[in-house]
């Protein structure tokens, strides 16, 4: 059976690479997100540019939480800080 290609749509500018984030199992959102970043730069560019936040292990819950809330994640609230920290790198 062949493998059906899925269509990231016209707003994805880098078809095989948001397909190899997808394969990976990064979410849609992400995948075009990192997909149209490194069409706008090199791809060395985007791996290089790194957020400035810190870990989230040194994060304390309620800065998780905090953040979950800013990105609209739902079901944070009862979440353990390892379990917060996981739903907010798939995100």
């Amino acid at each position: 059976m062949a493998e059906k290609k899925r269509d990231p749509g016209p707003s994805v500018k880098d078809d095989e690479l948001y397909e190899k984030l997808r394969d990976e199992g990064n979410s849609k959102e992400k995948s075009a997100r990192i997909a149209n970043a490194a069409a706008n730069s090199s791809r060395s560019d985007v791996g290089r540019s790194g957020g400035t936040s810190g870990s989230y292990e040194d994060w304390t819950v309620d800065e998780l939480k905090d953040r979950a809330k800013e990105l609209d994640i739902s079901g944070y609230s009862d979440l353990k800080k390892d379990e917060l920290i996981e739903k907010l790198r798939d995100h």
